[in-house]
């Protein structure tokens, strides 16, 4: 029995942060950072059952064509995806009555949609970067038995050596991200990337206002750094902790990004809005003909 501390329940029988009943989510889960992004996936769809919000927690149930689907808002951050995602799977899995897990466990889909900056000339802006590892700054799932299990040692020494990483800094870790979920959104259209999940959008992306960097040259090291052919791409600030908890818990996981600035030739989208609305029909048909 899972004691109330660790498991909150408010008074009405909905989770502790994101205010959803068991029954309320589907088994496939859009997450956005941004609240005001739910609504706007939301308006694709065909017929919509629950909308709930607490805090930045956003969450819009509906169906898309025959799909069953959730949006929800996560705010910035792997702190936040670490609530979002074990409050999800509390949902599917842990009966909140009896504080006890369940003997079936539910798997998840959870598709992370995002913005993202390119670390690699070749990437330019408006493409669809699908991250097939994430490598996690934040150091959130160090905090969690199993982290070896699921990470991918050899890539984290290789980049460790190549960058020469700080002491100070928390330990990298990388998770591969669903195979399944990889080639359901897979296409023409999209790039195959690796991502880097910062516990910041400055100082940990390597941009400087008032404070000196700690390593100020660690972006190119980034750039420069090549594992068996495989390149690091783009920065954000979610991904690694999404596809850390899902492998431990049992999930599918992935993030599709739309790339908005290039960090190497210092592109930028004038306005990338269209552009997310393109990559969120996109992704919405792909999930739909499955």
């Amino acid at each position: 029995m899972i004691r109330e501390s660790e498991l909150i329940i408010n008074p009405d029988g909905s989770i502790f942060h994101l205010h959803l009943k068991p029954g309320q989510i589907a088994d496939t889960v859009i997450l956005v950072g941004d609240q005001g992004r739910v609504d706007m996936i939301a308006g694709f769809f065909d017929e919509i059952e629950h909308k709930v919000q607490n805090r930045e927690f956003k969450t819009v149930t509906g169906w898309y064509k025959d799909r069953h689907l959730s949006v929800v808002s996560t705010g910035i951050g792997t702190d936040n995806i670490d609530i979002v995602v074990n409050e999800l799977d509390a949902l599917v899995n842990i009966d909140l009555k009896t504080r006890k897990m369940k003997k079936d466990i539910t798997c998840l889909n959870l598709i992370r949609i995002g913005t993202s900056g390119s670390l690699q000339e070749n990437i330019p802006v408006n493409s669809y970067v699908i991250s097939q590892k994430s490598i996690g700054f934040d150091g959130l799932l160090n905090f969690y038995e199993g982290r070896n299990i699921v990470a991918d040692l050899e890539f984290e020494q290789s980049l460790l050596y190549h960058t020469q990483w700080g002491e100070l800094l928390p330990k990298p870790y990388v998770v591969d991200c669903s195979d399944k979920l990889c080639e359901i959104l897979s296409s023409k259209e999209t790039v195959s990337g690796i991502n880097i999940s910062a516990p910041g959008f400055y100082g940990p992306q390597g941009r400087v206002l008032r404070i000196p960097l700690a390593d100020p040259n660690l972006n190119e090291k980034i750039e420069s750094f090549d594992f068996l052919g495989q390149k690091i791409t783009n920065y954000e600030m979610e991904s690694s902790a999404i596809y850390g908890l899902s492998k431990l818990l049992g999930h599918e996981a992935i993030t599709i990004c739309l790339i908005i600035a290039n960090r190497v030739t210092k592109d930028a989208s004038e306005d990338y809005h269209p552009k997310m609305k393109q990559m969120v029909k996109y992704v919405l048909d792909k999930l739909a003909d499955e």
